[in-house]
Formats: C-alpha cells, structure tokens, sequence
C-alpha cells in the first residue's frame, strides 16, 4: 500500500500563505486542493502562489489545484468565444500551478450539449491536446486531472473520464466517489466497490503517481448529486476506501469536499484507523 495523503478542498486561510499552511499543519492535514472553483483570487498571484509552494514542501503538504468551473473543454463548433475563454482559465490555472509546483490541475469534463457521447468525448480530447500545445510552449505542461462527475445522463461518467485519460497520457483521472455514490444511487459500501474504480485508473497512471482523490459524503436523487454532505449523514464511508487503496502498490491522495471542518478531520480519522 502506498502511501495517503489527506486534506481538504480550500485553503483554510486566505490572510496569507504562511497562515494557510500554519493552519493545515496544525490540523494534521499533508494535502490541499487550492480553490479557483468560483475564480482566481490570489493578490499579488504569482508571489502569492510561489510562497505558498515553498511553505507547503517544506512541510511535506502536496498541493493540488481546482481549475474554474467554467473551464471545461469541449464546447460546440461555433462557440469560439467560451471556447477561447476557458482555454485562457485552463491556462492560468496552470501557470499558478507551476509557480505552487502544484502534482495536478483538476477540472471538469463539461457537457454532452445535445451530442453523442462519442462526439462529445472527441471534442474533449481534440480541444486538451490544442490546449497542451499552448501549454508547453509557455512551459506549463503540467498533469491535468479529470474529474468524474455526478449526472448520470451528462458527460463525465467513470467510463468518459477513463476514455479521455487513455488518450491522453498527461491527463489523470480524478476519482470522485461522492459523485460515483450518487450515480450509483448509493453503490460505493464495500472495498470491492471502491477497487473496482480504482483497479482501471491504476493501469493509466504512470508509475508513481498517485491516486487523485475527491471524497466526501453525498445526498443525491434520481441517481445525480444533489449536495455535499457532513460526514455520517449520508452512506459514504472511508474505511472501504482506505481497505481498497491497501490493495495497490500507488501513493493516493485524498482531497476532502466536505462542508465543514469536523467532517473533514473525521473523514481523516477513518482512512488512518483503517
């Protein structure tokens, strides 16, 4: 088993980077998702960004980072301009990952649009490898991170995420287990249930990567999400995660999307007791 690393999605201070990291060290936390989910935020940004990468490895702290919402690829012929405008967030978010020496930029697989799925999922892989090209030229060729998504009908099922990694061998599958909890209408209980995930993102992966995970507990209906909930009001549990991820031979990081605090260390507690 490899090792786990664990903490939350936001940063738990926004004074400044040295409290941030004070505040993750204090309580037990080695990683952290950085949250550009509502927009970017850090002022002055890219010193911003670079103290925080210094003070998060020399406290052993893997950082992670959480592209915009509205930076998803894939958009229909036509619409230029939000296609323009989420490559130019993608981008960014992955210059602020460079300067955080950040091990992956995580986002959205976006939308079906009234497409087929196979049609959807070329879009997404033509308009990653457009982006990669950009982002090499400026090096900031780092890992991307796509993420399962909870709407059962929508683009970003287990299956897409696994489709679009193996074409692309710089992107990651982002294992959401709330998400799958949901769509599966509460079918994450068991190790098994958790390994039979984890078993294909293991063969894309490149030797040493980690699991990237998102993990949380879940209301849901109709099989779709519906909100992220306290730890012990839903059916997701970590202990079967934590018994599943003994199974492989990979490092796994475990990114918290709890609404609180409590939740977030109890979620914790479970993956190191188990």
């Amino acid at each position: 088993m490899g090792a786990i690393r664990f903490g939350p999605s936001r940063l738990p201070s926004r004074e400044s980077p040295e409290a941030a990291v004070e505040l993750l060290v204090e309580r037990g936390f080695t990683a952290c998702e950085v949250d550009f989910e509502g927009g970017f935020w850090m002022k002055p940004e890219w010193e911003w960004a670079a103290r925080l990468g210094e003070a998060a490895r020399e406290t052993g702290i893997a950082l992670s980072v959480h592209a915009p919402i509205a930076a998803f690829p894939g958009h229909l012929p036509g619409d230029e301009g939000k296609r323009k405008r989420a490559f130019g967030m993608l981008d960014h978010t992955a210059g602020v990952a460079v300067a955080l020496g950040a091990e992956v930029v995580v986002f959205h697989p976006g939308f079906l649009l009234g497409r087929t799925r196979e049609d959807a999922l070329d879009a997404v892989v033509a308009d990653l490898a457009a982006l990669r090209e950009r982002l090499e030229g400026k090096e900031r060729g780092v890992p991307f991170g796509i993420e399962i998504m909870g709407r059962v009908r929508e683009l970003g099922t287990a299956e897409d995420v696994f489709t679009v990694a193996a074409r692309l061998p710089w992107v990651r599958p982002v294992l959401d287990f709330a998400h799958l909890h949901a769509v599966t209408d509460g079918g994450f209980r068991a190790a098994d249930d958790f390994a039979a995930i984890l078993g294909p993102a293991d063969e894309l992966l490149e030797p040493g990567a980690p699991f990237h995970i998102h993990f949380s507990d879940i209301a849901f209906a109709n099989r779709n999400e519906t909100k992220h909930l306290p730890y012990g009001e839903g059916t997701l549990r970590a202990e079967p995660l934590a018994e599943a991820l003994a199974g492989f031979d990979r490092p796994a990081t475990v990114i918290s999307e709890s609404p609180d605090l409590a939740s977030d260390q109890a979620i914790g507690a479970a993956l190191v007791a188990a």
